[in-house]
């Protein structure tokens, strides 16, 4: 049960004020839906996942509360000179808790998006650089791979043209798992490595780039897709330099008539590679439209990180000096090698705390 909640609460935090009314709010309505699902009443998925939407939200407002309050006891146990000499112990480890609790309430406090638990659509192709260009796309995605391993994710490849010389032409891959998207959705962008290519005999360094786009999945009620906006056409499957994996004509390629996308899968089924090519395809169109929203929303602010700019240099790989630079937020990790084998996190939290901070700024705005 939700604590009855101090008249007085409002929440500081770089001058801003969250009115003690929307906390009371949040409160009674969680504790609405409490007594909905334990009657019986309205749609229990629907209640149940609004539920646990707001479970780490009124997590926050009772532990603020908690010590708010614990602060008013302290504070009146100093009249009490049998209790004030304890007041005076906790009073200080009380009030330097506060402004950790405000922060972490305003954070719970922030709108969600709704795509961040979403599976996602993770696709790589090369750029500028040629065939070293093709290598480094196939280092992101092992890079990718071993970070969902630590994540306990699952990676599913459902389109991967590989080079003659082990690169990557391209690659499209579903992952699934808690938070994909919202771990992976500021991966999207060029992604530049400096480094002497197992190519060059001279050992000169070059640079060259892929390009990373993160799509969350779409669900079948979020893109409606015609039967006459898309045409299906199957192929044979090949691999590496043409070579043929199979001689059936299983590969199957979906053309979204309207928007000219064009989605390919080469598994060795033909049913399911018109499943997994139309899942592609609705996470394209979604992207597409939330993209439209967004711009819509942000035609009248600075870009964030994040935007979905898909041609800005986003992150630079230096291979001789060990390191990686995250352009966005001037981030610098010198563990270039742990980079490449996954461990992802401090810059995945780095970006989400920065985004966070954005949003934080925007509302204060």
């Amino acid at each position: 049960m939700v604590p009855a909640l101090d008249q007085t609460i409002c929440v500081t935090h770089t001058h801003r004020m969250i009115p003690e009314d929307r906390l009371h709010q949040i409160a009674q309505r969680y504790q609405y839906l409490e007594a909905a699902m334990a009657d019986g009443t309205g749609d229990i998925a629907v209640l149940a996942k609004e539920y646990s939407d707001l479970r780490p939200v009124v997590e926050q407002i009772e532990a603020y509360t908690r010590i708010k309050s614990d602060i008013a006891e302290a504070e009146a146990m100093l009249n009490d000179p049998e209790m004030a000499e304890l007041a005076q112990e906790e009073l200080p480890e009380l009030k330097a808790a506060l402004p950790d609790a405000e922060a972490a309430l305003q954070l719970a406090l922030l709108p969600r998006d709704a795509a961040d638990a979403r599976p996602a659509m993770l696709e790589i192709r090369p750029g500028t650089g040629g065939d070293e260009a093709a290598l480094f796309a196939g280092d992101l995605l092992r890079m990718y791979q071993r970070y969902a391993e630590r994540q306990g994710w699952k990676v599913d490849l459902v389109e991967e043209q590989a080079t003659e010389l082990g690169g990557i032409k391209e690659v499209v891959a579903h992952i699934t798992g808690e938070n994909v998207f919202a771990r992976l959705k500021y991966e999207s962008g060029v992604h530049r490595v400096q480094r002497v290519p197992t190519t060059e005999s001279g050992g000169r360094i070059h640079t060259s780039a892929a390009t990373v786009a993160v799509l969350p999945e779409a669900e079948d009620v979020d893109i409606d897709i015609s039967a006459q906006d898309i045409r299906i056409d199957t192929m044979r499957s090949s691999g590496a330099g043409g070579q043929h994996v199979n001689t059936t004509d299983s590969a199957v390629r979906i053309t979204h008539l309207p928007t000219g996308i064009v989605v390919t899968s080469s598994e060795k089924s033909q049913h399911r590679n018109r499943d997994k090519a139309m899942q592609v395809l609705r996470a394209r169109l979604y992207d597409l439209e939330r993209s439209r929203v967004d711009n819509a929303r942000a035609s009248d602010r600075a870009a964030q990180v994040g935007s979905g700019d898909r041609s800005e240099r986003i992150r630079t790989y230096n291979f001789p000096q060990g390191r990686m630079t995250d352009h966005r937020i001037n981030l610098t990790l010198y563990k270039l090698d742990q980079v490449m084998q996954g461990d992802l996190d401090e810059v995945v939290d780095a970006l989400t705390a920065d985004a966070q901070a954005r949003l934080m700024a925007e509302m204060d705005g």
